[in-house]
C-alpha cells in the first residue's frame, strides 16, 4: 500500500528505553528503512544521504541493502542534517503508514547510539556547548571576530586543522552587547494590539551573533500595540539534539520550560526569533518530554515570529504599513517548513503593500552546524545551489531567509554559482520593520 489518506504523526522518542540503543536492532532497522527508501527513490534531490545510500545499492555485488556494511549506514547517517524535509515534503510513508518511516528520527536514533558510546567528535561536543561560546565570545567579540573571519589565513587555518572548520565557511560573528541588554519601547498606545503581551525568546544567535531580527522584532511589536519583554534563560538544545545528545536537550526543554510557564501563566505569549528554536519548543520538545506538563504549555503558546505577525493581523489587525514597491526573494528555511504551519514569512510580506515576495522552498545546504565542517562544506556548497539559483532569478531587490545561518550560507552559495549575493540576507521581519520605517 503506498501512501495515507491520514495527516502524519510522529511518535515520541523513547530515549529512556534501553531497547531504543539496542544496536543490533539499530541495524535491523536502518536496513528495513533504507530498502524502503531503494525502492521509493523520491527523496534522491534532498540532502546527500539519498544519494549516498542508492549509489551504495547500485554498486553492491546483488544491489540490495543487504550488502551494505556497517561504514556504509554509518556514511547515510552522517550525511543527514535533521532538515526534516524528507518527512514534511516527500515520503509517502510515514506514520500512520504501516511503513511507519521517519528517516529523520532514525538518524537521530543512529546519532544517539554513538553519543551514547562516546563518539560524537570533540569538534561536535564543544560547539554544542553555545550558551558558554556564546558568552565567552561575546565578552571578547574583537579579538574572537578577529580569528573568525574568513580572510584570517592564521586562525582560520589552525581551527580547520584542530576543530576540522572549513577555513572557508562562514562563522557567525559575536556582538559585544547581548539582546537581552538592549533598550525595549513602551508599547504604541495607538497600536491596535494593544494590551498583548510577548515575550520574545532570543535563541544564542539572536542575543550574541546578529540582534538585527530581534530589534526588528521588538519594534515591530511594540508598534502594534504590544508589550514586549526578551528572554535568554538558556540555549534551546538543537546542537545537541544534532549530536543526540537527548538527555541534555531533556535538561535544556525542562529548564526553559519552568522558566516561561509562570509568564504564560500571566498571559504573556512566547516568540522564538529563530526557527530552529520555535520548532524545538514547539514539536521536538513534546516528544521528548511527552509527560511534562509545563513542556506541553509551552509548546501550545509558541509561536514563530512570521507566524505571530500573521496571528495579530488576523486577531487584531496592524498598524498601516506604507507602500513598498519591491521585489523580495523568500527562503522558506527548513525548520519553518517542519513546523507544519505553511509559509508564514510569505503572509506576512503580503500585508506590506505593493510587496512582491516570492518562494522558494529548497533547502540552503547548512544544516545547523553540520555545514562548517571542512568534511562537508562542499556538500552544504552543492545542496543549497538550486536554492541560490533560484533566489536569484528575476534579480529581486531584496533576498530573505527565517533562518540566521541559513542566510550568510546563501550569499556564499549564490558566489558559488557565479552571481553576485546582496551584501545581507536577512529576516522577513526585518522588512516589515522598513516598511514602517522603524
Amino acid at each position: 500500500m503506498e501512501g495515507s489518506l491520514e495527516a502524519p504523526t510522529r511518535h515520541t522518542i523513547p530515549w529512556q528505553d534501553e531497547a531504543w540503543y539496542d544496536e543490533d536492532a539499530l541495524d535491523k532497522e536502518l536496513r528495513r528503512v533504507f530498502d524502503i527508501c531503494h525502492g521509493c527513490r523520491r527523496c534522491f534531490n534532498l540532502c546527500d544521504s539519498f544519494p549516498i545510500l542508492f549509489d551504495a545499492v547500485d554498486e553492491s555485488p546483488n544491489e540490495e541493502v543487504d550488502d551494505l556494511s556497517m561504514g556504509q549506514l554509518k556514511a547515510v547517517v552522517d550525511a543527514c542534517t535533521l532538515c526534516d524535509m524528507c518527512f514534511m515534503t516527500k515520503c509517502p510513508y510515514v506514520p500512520p503508514h504501516d511503513f511507519d518511516l521517519d528517516f529523520p528520527h532514525l538518524m537521530l536514533r543512529a546519532r544517539a547510539v554513538e553519543h551514547r558510546k562516546g563518539e560524537t567528535s570533540f569538534a561536535d561536543q564543544q560547539l554544542s556547548q553555545m550558551t558558554r561560546n556564546s558568552r565567552l565570545g561575546s565578552a571578547m567579540s574583537g579579538l574572537a571576530n578577529w580569528a573568525t573571519k574568513e580572510d584570517n589565513g592564521l586562525t582560520r587555518g589552525l581551527m580547520e586543522s584542530t576543530l576540522g572548520i572549513d577555513r572557508r565557511a562562514h562563522v557567525p560573528p559575536f556582538m559585544g552587547k547581548p539582546l537581552t541588554s538592549r533598550a525595549i519601547p513602551a508599547p504604541n498606545p495607538a497600536g491596535p494590539a494593544l494590551g498583548r503581551k510577548v515575550a520574545l525568546y532570543a535563541g544564542c544567535h539572536d542575543n550574541f551573533n546578529d540582534g538585527t531580527p530581534g530589534e526588528a522584532a521588538i519594534k515591530v511589536l511594540a508598534h502594534q500595540g504590544c508589550e514586549v519583554r526578551v528572554e535568554y534563560p538558556d540555549c534551546c538544545g538543537m546542537p545537541k539534539f544534532e549530536n543526540g545528545d537527548l538527555a541534555a536537550v531533556s535538561g535544556q526543554a525542562k529548564k526553559i520550560a519552568a522558566h516561561f510557564a509562570p509568564l504564560i501563566a500571566d498571559g504573556w505569549d512566547v516568540v522564538p526569533l529563530t526557527t530552529s528554536c520555535a520548532l524545538m519548543l514547539k514539536f521536538e520538545w513534546p516528544l521528548i518530554e511527552p509527560g511534562n506538563e509545563q513542556v506541553a504549555l509551552l509548546s501550545r503558546h509558541a509561536f514563530d515570529v512570521s507566524e505571530y505577525v500573521v496571528r495579530l493581523a488576523k486577531d487584531t489587525g496592524l498598524a498601516p504599513i506604507e507602500p513598498m514597491a519591491k521585489s523580495i526573494a523568500v527562503h522558506f528555511a527548513c525548520h519553518a517548513r517542519a513546523q507544519n504551519m505553511g509559509p508564514k514569512a510569505m503572509e506576512m510580506l503580503r500585508l506590506i503593500p505593493e510587496a512582491k515576495p516570492q518562494l522558494t522552498e529548497r533547502c540552503s545546504g547548512h544544516g545547523g552546524k553540520w555545514g562548517i565542517f571542512k568534511d562537508n562544506f562542499d556538500t552544504a556548497l552543492k545542496v543549497g545551489k538550486t536554492a541560490g539559483r533560484n533566489l536569484m532569478k528575476g534579480d529581486p531587490d531584496l533576498i530573505v531567509s527565517e533562518c540566521p545561518l541559513a542566510g550568510p550560507h546563501l550569499r556564499q552559495v549564490i558566489e558559488a554559482n557565479g552571481d553576485t549575493p546582496p551584501a545581507r540576507i536577512g529576516h522577513p521581519i526585518e522588512v516589515l520593520a522598513a516598511a514602517y520605517n522603524l
